[in-house]
């Protein structure tokens, strides 16, 4: 089963409005129209799997202490904002249980190994042409 972000309970997702950065006029030192999204990773209703497919993630928006931050403020509305946010965390969910595939065991051929060790040698000789001339 795929877990989305409807999925989560509201209360476990925390919505603060702060003023968004950027141009906009006078307008936007008046209004909080940007939204920060705050998501308790360890302390959520989420299955163990997504928890450690989230917390696995090398994203900047997760914390050491497993809070996830999303800033969301590309509109100069709030509902836009907000809703902007959940589809942000939607998309961390859905990459977070995306299966990785396993990878195959190969080996090199053997005219690939041969053609590896040839080059070092080419590349030793033109080396060793670098060197002074003994008499």
């Amino acid at each position: 089963m795929i877990v989305r972000a409807d999925d989560i309970p509201e209360k476990e997702i925390n919505f603060s409005a702060i003023r968004a950065s950027g141009p906009g006029g006078q307008h936007v030192n008046k209004t909080s129209s940007a939204v920060h999204l705050k998501f308790d990773i360890f302390s959520s209703s989420l299955p163990k799997k997504v928890k450690d497919g989230l917390l696995g993630l090398q994203d900047s928006r997760i914390t050491s202490a497993g809070l996830l931050v999303i800033k969301a403020g590309a509109f100069r509305s709030q509902e836009k904002n907000r809703v902007d946010a959940l589809h942000r965390l939607d998309q961390l969910l859905a990459t977070a249980q995306k299966e990785k595939k396993a990878r195959k065991k190969t080996r090199p051929s053997l005219g690939s190994k041969k053609r590896r060790l040839s080059a070092k040698k080419k590349r030793a000789n033109l080396k060793k042409l670098r060197n002074k001339i003994e008499d």
